[in-house]
């Protein structure tokens, strides 16, 4: 199938609020950005609602009884609100700000898993996994003598969903997987796996920081237990993150970090904690983040999420169909079809290594990432030491894939 005639966003209209789309860089060149799976660029609104918080409200919450602090409140109050909106969490106690997805997935895996698994348990990954979750389970699997089992990816890059049902058993306690492949671009079949993890009465984690920014998502329908996402992938400030956790299953947990802000009281001889979800926020939580959370998600909202799927996955279909044509190319992951593959391409080059093709891409003002993208274990099973990926968001248009193969011709040339 090719490509349909029109981008389903209007792009140009979007890119008014990016001025950073105008970057240029040694002396007239303008950046082409393709690296948004790492970050995503921030729009005007964002900006100015981060900006308004310092300029108008700026102070600390649940700290005072002053103007400032009680607007400052209500606001990081409502953001969690927001997000629970937003996701179809089921109120803003199943909503925990953090630092990023990485520290979502260590919360958990330190306030529940310390606490729970032992040498009769397992922990199930895949191996398309990454780092935040792969390293974080690994790790605290080590501590505790369980075993943690990786199910299998297809040769399209796929899960193995044949050999899910096989790993998830009766010693299964809990099941964390990636929503989307931060290299294959994968969509994965979450709902069925918290399916299989219930079975099994083991929880279900899944990883969202490529998903939330790009496609509708409700936890809800999913039936997960946790899930995690990052604000910075979807237009977002840096320094905030996500964790939803069933409101029950949260209550249960102890706290990950202790400190002011996350207590009811405190004696010298033991404390109690807060309720949710400021039990799991100790110490000044990511207010002005927080503001600006909720101006990314009024932004992504007022597009439309459907709408931010098809077209991440018009340019995904567009950039595979494109670099399938290059002789030497190698593309990994499913194809770009049937909601199969996310927004992303990740490939190598039968003459020019990753990092030498992504520096010469920078020459040309092209962003993309070259690497392992944190996930050393899939690219060991690929067989490849690095992989370059190029990575689109809704300001992206088909011109810049172009220019990405353009780019790509002139390294063939310097390398043959």
């Amino acid at each position: 199938m090719g490509v349909q005639d029109a981008a389903p966003l209007d792009v140009d209209s979007i890119r008014e609020d990016f001025p950073i789309i105008n970057r240029r860089v040694d002396g007239d060149k303008q950046v082409i950005y393709l690296d948004n799976a790492a970050t995503s660029y921030t729009p005007d609104p964002v900006v100015d609602a981060i900006g308004e918080y310092y300029r108008s409200y700026n102070a600390n919450v649940h700290r005072g009884i002053h103007h400032l602090s009680q607007e400052a409140s209500i606001a990081y109050e409502e953001a969690h609100d927001r997000v629970a909106e937003f996701i179809g969490a089921d109120g803003r106690k199943e909503i925990i700000f953090t630092k990023n997805t990485t520290e979502a997935e260590n919360l958990i895996a330190y306030s529940w898993g310390l606490e729970n698994l032992g040498p009769e348990d397992t922990v199930v990954l895949t191996e398309m996994e990454h780092h935040a979750s792969l390293v974080t389970w690994q790790q605290i699997a080590k501590r505790t003598g369980a075993n943690v089992r990786y199910i299998r990816i297809t040769d399209t890059g796929e899960l193995d969903m044949e050999h899910a049902k096989d790993l998830i058993g009766p010693e299964t306690a809990i099941v964390s997987a990636t929503h989307v492949s931060n290299t294959l671009g994968s969509v994965n079949p979450v709902s069925e796996l918290a399916t299989l993890a219930h079975e099994h009465d083991a929880y279900a984690f899944i990883d969202g920081a490529q998903a939330v920014p790009n496609r509708p998502v409700d936890v809800q329908e999913i039936g997960t237990d946790f899930y995690a996402f990052s604000g910075h992938k979807m237009l977002g400030p840096t320094g905030i993150g996500v964790l939803y956790g069933k409101q029950e299953l949260l209550e249960s947990l102890q706290p990950y970090l202790y400190g002011g802000g996350m207590i009811e009281k405190v004696t010298f001889e033991d404390s109690r904690w807060g309720e949710l979800p400021w039990k799991f926020e100790a110490g000044t939580p990511p207010i002005a983040q927080g503001v600006g959370l909720t101006a990314a998600i009024d932004y992504l909202e007022d597009i439309g999420m459907e709408n931010v799927r098809k077209h991440e996955e018009y340019l995904a279909r567009y950039a595979y169909e494109q670099l399938s044509t290059v002789d030497g190319v190698e593309i990994y992951g499913p194809p770009a079809e049937d909601d199969r593959r996310a927004g992303l391409v990740s490939f190598n080059h039968e003459a020019v290594h990753a990092h030498d093709l992504a520096a010469i891409m920078n020459d040309y003002a092209v962003a993309i990432r070259a690497g392992d993208h944190c996930t050393q274990p899939l690219h060991d099973k690929l067989g490849a030491p690095a992989s370059a990926r190029a990575s689109f968001y809704i300001y992206n248009t088909t011109a810049e894939v172009d220019q990405l193969l353009s780019a790509i011709d002139s390294a063939e040339e310097l390398f043959a």
